[in-house]
């Protein structure tokens, strides 16, 4: 995520922020605009992507009174990375969108990295009521001035709170709450309420460091996560560190770490390790190298905070893209889309455990019609579709086309999966982009894959989860046939709806 800086356009641009005070708002936008913005070519038409401009990281989600709150690192001058605010939409269903007004932007201190928000349930902060607890955003500040004249202390932990339910923000007085050490990378805060403290899992370098506090406000080092077999091929991102249960009952903790490059199939990716945290120190169970998904195109995913005890999951979204080739995707007016959200579980494999990553159920609402398929070849009527395939047992495998003569291939032969995009489509972008992917299944039978087209990416979830490869592709025309060896004879096919 390092780019080389202007320090004097910084420094204007800081200037023009400090005529305005606070972060103001600019007027909402939902839903479709008149203008078309939502219906450009490959515009995702059910993933959530910004109105326009660059967008990378999901970061800051949090669910309160009633809505999803998603925030994401967002440049709104340009479809390129650049200055980094968050952006901000709302949905009370995970599925449809609300895009709002930027709800952090740069100041003095620097640009708006990755972070995360809570819900001061208890006011520990001080920054609101007993009766109106804050919302609270934990970010990094990214000083571009200090990085572009070699110092190692540019990035800082900062906050920012509200009071009218995400609605407005203030910044934080104080800041930084957290200081650097001296320290390059230094960043991405993901913050909890664990026992009874707050624990911010940080970001630093090639480790993840723990810390602890009372009030959100005074940090505490309490330990570093740092083991010698894990995957270490570029820099650690964007932690999250939370519970799951097994099917048999007991807790686990769970640990994401995105790192990039050095992913199963080049670029970013995002490896997790299963574990204990005994409320200062992450133990590993295992020392295997496990990754969450084993598609190019799903980084810097972290999972909403404050969902109540009622509904019980664990809800996770990510970046639907890879920093090998993600400021030159062959898109005009936005840049990136996130992946569909997911419920997270733990399923055993053999003597160990892995991350299910399953579609919300909340997607069934986008169906508008479905039919059964029969036979090996058939067309896809739908642009958006969902389709539920049933593999025999053994090899098989799976083609996607259109009347172009483009199309997908995902294939297993033994214990492997491979998806080859080589000629989905657009790919001059970049020579990394027609590399074959490779997945093991570690044993694994392949009983059903369910599949998701939308207009610029394939997301497919094998055994409901067990193993998925999130794709984006860039067809000049819908994939429109459906070529298959190696499956039972019977099919189903969902056409989805649009979200815009």
């Amino acid at each position: 995520m390092h780019r080389k800086i202007n320090t004097v356009l910084y420094v204007l641009f800081v200037s023009v922020l400090a005529l305005s005070v606070g972060c103001s708002p600019a007027p909402s936008e939902k839903s479709a605009e008149p203008d078309g913005r939502f219906d450009e070519p490959f515009r995702p038409q059910y993933h959530f992507s910004p109105p326009s401009q660059w967008m990378n990281d999901p970061n800051g989600m949090v669910y309160h009174a009633g809505e999803y709150h998603l925030f994401y690192q967002h440049y709104p001058d340009s479809n390129v990375w650049g200055p980094m605010h968050w952006g901000h939409a709302v949905s009370k269903d995970l599925v449809h969108w609300e895009h709002l007004p930027i709800a952090i932007a740069p100041d003095s201190l620097g640009w708006i990295f990755s972070g995360s928000a809570v819900l001061d349930e208890t006011n520990s902060s001080g920054l609101g009521t007993a009766d109106n607890p804050p919302l609270v955003a934990i970010y990094t500040y990214h000083d571009p001035v200090g990085a572009e004249a070699g110092r190692e202390d540019y990035q800082t932990q900062g906050i920012a709170y509200s009071t009218d339910g995400g609605r407005n923000w203030t910044k934080y007085a104080g800041n930084p709450v957290l200081e650097n050490p001296g320290i390059r990378d230094f960043r991405d805060p993901k913050v909890a309420w664990i026992g009874e403290r707050w624990i911010m899992s940080l970001a630093v370098k090639d480790r993840i460091r723990f810390y602890s506090s009372d009030n959100l406000l005074e940090w505490t080092y309490e330990s570093d996560f740092q083991p010698e077999w894990a995957a270490y091929g570029g820099v650690w991102e964007c932690p999250d560190l939370f519970p799951l249960t097994t099917p048999e009952g007991e807790e686990k903790w769970i640990l994401f770490v995105s790192i990039n490059p050095g992913g199963p199939n080049g670029g970013s990716a995002t490896q997790y390790f299963v574990g204990d945290f005994d409320g200062s120190t992450f133990t590993s169970e295992s020392d295997q190298v496990k990754w969450l998904d084993y598609g190019a195109d799903n980084y810097a995913g972290v999972t909403w905070s404050n969902v109540p005890k009622s509904d019980g999951r664990r809800l996770f979204i990510g970046w639907m893209s890879n920093w090998t080739y993600a400021n030159v995707v062959p898109t005009e007016n936005w840049r990136s889309a996130n992946t569909l959200p997911r419920e997270l579980a733990l399923v055993r494999q053999g003597e160990t455990y892995r991350v299910r990553s399953s579609p919300v159920a909340e997607l069934e609402k986008l169906r508008k019609s479905s039919s059964t398929k029969e036979g090996d070849s058939w067309a896809i009527d739908a642009e958006l579709a969902e389709l539920l395939l049933f593999p025999e047992a053994g090899d098989f495998s799976l083609e996607l086309s259109n009347d172009a003569g483009e199309r997908i291939i995902l294939a297993k032969k033994g214990d492997q999966l491979t998806f080859d995009r080589s000629q989905s489509g657009v790919t001059g972008f970049s020579e990394a982009f027609t590399a074959l992917h490779t997945a093991p299944l570690h044993g694994m039978e392949v009983t059903e894959l369910r599949v998701f087209l939308d207009r610029s990416s394939v997301e497919i979830f094998v055994n409901q989860g067990a193993l998925v490869l999130s794709e984006i592709v860039f067809p000049e025309q819908p994939y429109s046939r459906i070529r298959l060896t190696g499956f039972k004879s019977s099919h189903q096919v969902h056409e989805l709806a649009s979200i815009w």
